[in-house]
């Protein structure tokens, strides 16, 4: 049953669990069925046991920090420390859609309704500054994140009804939501130290080398251009099935770079080690230099199996520009992807469908069940058809950048919202004329954005272009500024509480929130919660 359609649907015009019956510990758990691997597992499949240990990995990265707290609002974080020096009570193994197997805790013992929840912890669990991790530490991360971290870390604390801590190594948790995936998301939460953040300010931005239990510390600390973290040789960790094959280097470095060419150009300089290639004219034209005629640099295609990322530009309806669909849509209309995707990336992207495009989640082709349209109730009847019946698709030109049909069908809608064309101009009754910006962060962002903003002009629309620093892109987006922006969604095959962040209600107005749109909607607020009880 796909609980996503509605979500997607309403916010299409913004942006272009099997009951587990066990009551005894476990070594893992399933948001669906049972975990792949038994208790006695050595590794996890994609890794190499036997990998050599030692070196340094060096990598470039666009932009700046202006602090090492990863999980709270304020800042520019550095990259990588809740990566590597923070870790959870389970690990993923990414070999499944969605499974975590224990690491700092020994078991997991989950009812059958998934409402009561404990683990057990491993009493050889330390922090990096030999203290033990306990339960004591376990619920002074779930109180602290829920009072004061980022709501992709507050979320999850939110739904927890109670913690009990019996013993110093047992934590029992409590809900009365029904939220299934719950006891995974609690096994993913960061566990920090109680002893190193009481009595220190965790919202306020740090360059100290904050301590955590994970496979390395802080080490090289130069403000926004350099952090290191160097391999903690007696990680209580080392050896464990878990982390066999993992955290090799001796040493991780992340430079700095102000711009994406000049990040380009240390890694062709061999100043970094690896990268990962998103601009496809970058890749069909740009790795021609010596290093990798040479065989210094391999390259490799990786086939993604997971939903594609939906990329575009989306829309802040706390504007009251933007709260009209039709000026949404007339928007959306007016984007030409074919042109863009011709004469800027070589015809190397395909238009998403929905955000779960690509996978079995889509509801592309799929009309809406009987189950579904219990869900959305009386909205079923607010929905464009093609939504229902899994027909929907964005507009398609013929990649002039300049397509009349399409632009004439904008200016109807446009029409039909209350605009008119006016001595060139697009203006409303009043005389105002409809006009807006779009902030961006990076020059290739700019390509995109010049291309829309010399189609939104030939039908009178004045669509100004702001580009921002990293730190002033995170600051407007935090903090809900701006009109519209480039944004990434990123899905997984077992979707969840994330949905909340990104499209609940309770998120449209809580500063750091992913609901950059701006949706607050009870049928989708419905949706979600369905999705977040279903079974299946």
């Amino acid at each position: 049953m796909k609980l996503i359609r509605y979500l997607w649907a309403l916010s299409a015009a913004l942006l272009l669990a099997v009951t587990l019956v066990h009551a005894e510990p476990r070594h893992g758990i399933a948001m669906h069925g049972e975990p792949a691997l038994p208790p006695d597992f050595k590794n996890f499949p994609y890794a190499n046991p036997d990998a050599p240990q030692g070196g340094i990995l060096r990598q470039a990265i666009t932009g700046s920090f202006d602090s090492v707290n990863p999980f709270v609002v304020k800042g520019q974080k550095a990259t990588g420390v809740n990566v590597y020096v923070y870790e959870s009570l389970m690990t993923r193994n990414w070999a499944e859609p969605f499974a975590l197997y224990c690491h700092i805790c020994e078991t997991i013992d989950v009812s059958g309704d998934r409402q009561t929840f404990t683990f057990k912890l491993r009493p050889e669990a330390k922090f990096s500054d030999g203290k033990p991790v306990t339960s004591a530490d376990v619920a002074f991360t779930v109180n602290l994140l829920r009072e004061k971290a980022l709501p992709r870390y507050r979320n999850t604390p939110s739904a927890v009804e109670s913690v009990e801590t019996p013993d110093p190594l047992t934590v029992i948790f409590k809900q009365t939501g029904g939220n299934r995936e719950l006891p995974l998301l609690v096994g993913f939460l960061p566990i920090l130290p109680k002893h190193y953040w009481e009595g220190r300010d965790f919202e306020a931005t740090t360059f100290d080398p904050i301590v955590g239990s994970g496979p390395y510390t802080i080490g090289t600390i130069k403000p926004g251009e350099t952090i290191v973290y160097k391999r903690n040789r007696d990680w209580w960790a080392n050896g464990r099935p878990e982390s066999r094959g993992f955290w090799n280097f001796d040493e991780v470095r992340f430079e700095y770079y102000r711009d994406a060419n000049a990040t380009f150009e240390a890694f062709k300089g061999g100043l970094a080690d690896a990268r990962i290639e998103s601009d496809p004219v970058k890749w069909s034209s740009g790795y021609d230099f010596p290093a990798v005629k040479e065989g210094k640099v391999i390259l490799e295609t990786v086939t993604a199996k997971s939903p594609a990322s939906a990329s575009g530009l989306i829309f802040n309806t706390r504007r009251d520009i933007f709260k009209d669909k039709r000026v949404r849509e007339a928007l959306v209309q007016a984007f030409d992807f074919e042109w863009a995707n011709a004469n800027l990336f070589a015809n190397a992207f395909r238009r998403t469908h929905g955000y779960f495009s690509g996978s079995e989640l889509s509801s592309k082709g799929i009309p809406a069940s009987d189950a579904e349209l219990a869900i959305l109730g009386g909205a079923a009847a607010t929905l464009h058809p093609a939504i229902l019946d899994g027909t929907y698709a964005l507009p398609v030109t013929d990649g002039s950048g300049q397509d009349r049909k399409v632009m004439r069908k904008a200016v109807q809608l446009l029409a039909a919202a209350g605009y008119k064309q006016s001595d060139g101009r697009m203006v409303d009754s009043a005389g105002t004329p409809l006009s807006f910006t779009l902030a961006i962060l990076t020059r290739e962002q700019e390509k995109i954005a010049l291309h829309y903003q010399r189609a939104l002009q030939l039908m009178g629309i004045d669509m100004q272009l702001r580009l921002l620093d990293s730190p002033q892109f995170t600051r407007i987006t935090s903090e809900f500024d701006f009109d519209i922006v480039p944004f990434s969604v990123f899905n997984s095959l077992s979707p969840g509480n994330e949905q909340r962040n990104l499209w609940h209600s309770a998120t449209r107005d809580v500063p750091g929130s992913r609901n950059l749109a701006g949706v607050a909607d009870p049928t989708i607020d419905a949706a979600i919660d369905a999705l977040l009880k279903a079974n299946t």
